[in-house]
């Protein structure tokens, strides 16, 4: 099969949907499938398969999106052709100006277009600080459906928390629920922690450096923790709060390490850590949570009403109010005075993770994109019938 995969945002795999697009294009290619990737990633021109759209100018707001670690797409009908006119199938990553060209080529030419449902509102509303305002981002997921999703032909939702989120305010949609899954390499080994950690309890957090992640209630719950003076945070990532977050971080004992890991640190930084914590108050999956647990490191997560994460808690003890730094800093101190305990509850999350083997995930999305073909080619045929 031909498909083409429209990106509005690639780049380096840095956050949630850039990993999610690059594990579906490696896995369709290992099907021998004839992927097409269409995205704004200059460095990749040339590569086989590649076609390089140009990148989106907002001037003054150009630095900003750079600091945020990724590259906007902005349309170019020539390219955009060259890579769809004779594709089988579209499947958009996101929303955004790519992916609603992408979606009027397919339209207009009988191509069926699937997307991925990566974004909730409040990673966009955040950017303008009206994250916590309701009104805005039901108003912009009402935009996202009338702008692409009420035409496409199927929907990836990796949960159905997003999916019940979405529906809630759009109505019934053409769906999949497909988790994003966890590469088989994310396993428990024996990993030796930097020297001058040694005899730190280590807490890890990966998560883009933004305000919906709540960097800072992590931090405000090491600073109200009886064993504050043994914990190193380690926030793995990048994005635009990097400054804010390491300052806020100062008056820890042992300031937060800060950092973005390449696949194969990020593996060595999991095994290193003693307890994974994560606060986002807006998630829709969180693979790095998985990730996590699959390496047998003991999550606590926050139990925000606007976060998928929350379903990974095996126990009470896993999950902490929301937004609330001393509600986190009684999970943390329970932790480290309970090892045994922490040793069980590690056991006890043997096996969880299987049902998001990453394999698996992507055999379902391979079958979604194929299921979706045959539909749309029937619904062809039974228009044409009737048009007789």
């Amino acid at each position: 099969m031909k498909i083409a995969i429209v990106c509005d945002v690639l780049g380096e795999e840095n956050n949630g949907t850039t990993v999610a697009a690059m594990n579906l294009i490696r896995y369709l290619k290992g099907r021998n499938h004839d992927v097409r990737i269409v995205c704004p990633d200059e460095y990749r021109r040339g590569e086989p398969g590649y076609f390089i759209v140009p990148q989106l100018n907002i001037g003054p707001l150009n630095t900003y999106v750079k600091k945020v670690g990724v590259t906007i797409a902005l349309s170019n009908d020539s390219i955009l052709e060259a890579a769809l006119v004779d594709a089988d199938v579209i499947h958009i990553m996101t929303p955004f100006f790519l992916g609603k060209a992408a979606l009027d080529y397919g339209r207009e030419h009988g191509i069926p277009v699937t997307a991925g449902f990566h974004c909730q509102a409040e990673n966009i509303t955040s950017h303008i600080r009206l994250m916590n305002s309701t009104l805005v981002n039901n108003l912009t997921y009402k935009a996202m459906y009338h702008l692409v999703y009420q035409y496409v032909d199927a929907i990836h939702y990796p949960t159905q928390f997003i999916r019940d989120v979405f529906e809630a305010e759009v109505g019934s949609t053409p769906g999949y629920v497909i988790s994003n899954g966890v590469n088989s390499r994310f396993v428990k080994t024996a990993a030796e922690r930097p020297a001058q950690w040694k005899d730190r309890f280590i807490i890890l957090f990966t998560g883009r450096y933004g305000k919906e992640k709540s960097h800072h209630v992590l931090i405000d719950a090491v600073a109200h923790s009886r064993h504050e003076s043994i914990i190193q945070l380690v926030f793995a990532g990048e994005g635009p709060l990097h400054d804010e977050i390491k300052k806020h971080g100062e008056k820890l004992t042992f300031a937060p390490y800060l950092h973005f890991f390449s696949r194969d640190d990020m593996l060595h930084m999991i095994n290193c850590a003693d307890l994974y914590v994560h606060p986002a108050e807006v998630e829709i999956e969180a693979i790095a949570c998985l990730e996590a647990i699959s390496c047998g490191v003991v999550p606590v997560i926050a139990d925000s009403p606007r976060s998928a994460t929350k379903y990974f808690a095996l126990g009470e003890k896993n999950l902490f109010h929301y937004n609330d730094p001393v509600s986190l800093s009684e999970r943390i101190d329970y932790w480290i005075e309970h090892p045994k305990e922490k040793d069980e509850c590690s056991l006890a999350y043997q096996g969880f993770t299987r049902r998001f083997e990453q394999e698996r995930c992507m055999q379902e999305m391979e079958t979604m994109i194929l299921e979706t073909i045959k539909k749309h080619s029937i619904n062809q045929m039974t228009i044409q019938e009737q048009e007789k």
